[in-house]
């Protein structure tokens, strides 16, 4: 059964950092891309960054450009967001996502992703 598990998120102050984790099990995500979105209270879920099977690309929504970083370790079937400088807006439950086949370019809808993780809560204090 595939499965994914976001771990990190928690209570920051704004200008402060966190890193969130996505271990995978159960499929081997490796060859896929997978990506991060987050979802505020009465908001729809929306995209924030995404990286290709490899680690060679990636992309990003433009609020979190300059401030957040997508990484994966494939040894490690983990995918990590490193979030700088965080502010207040960057309040929400973060969801990790994964694809279930080969893409050329970087998915960013919610659609196109197969699998979910059950979030973390990230709050940015003003």
């Amino acid at each position: 059964q595939e499965q994914l598990v976001e771990s990190g998120g928690g209570l920051v102050q704004a200008g402060g950092s966190l890193r969130l984790s996505c271990a995978t099990s159960g499929r081997t995500f490796s060859s896929y891309a997978m990506g991060w979105f987050r979802q505020a209270p009465e908001k729809e879920r929306e995209f924030v960054a995404a990286i290709n099977w490899s680690g060679g690309r990636t992309y990003y929504t433009d609020s979190v450009k300059g401030r957040f970083t997508i990484s994966r370790d494939n040894a490690k079937n983990t995918v990590y967001l490193q979030m700088n400088s965080l502010k207040p807006e960057d309040t929400a439950v973060y969801y990790c996502a994964a694809v279930s086949k080969y893409t050329i370019r970087i998915p960013t809808t919610t659609q196109e992703y197969d699998y979910w993780g059950q979030g973390t809560q990230v709050t940015v204090s003003s």
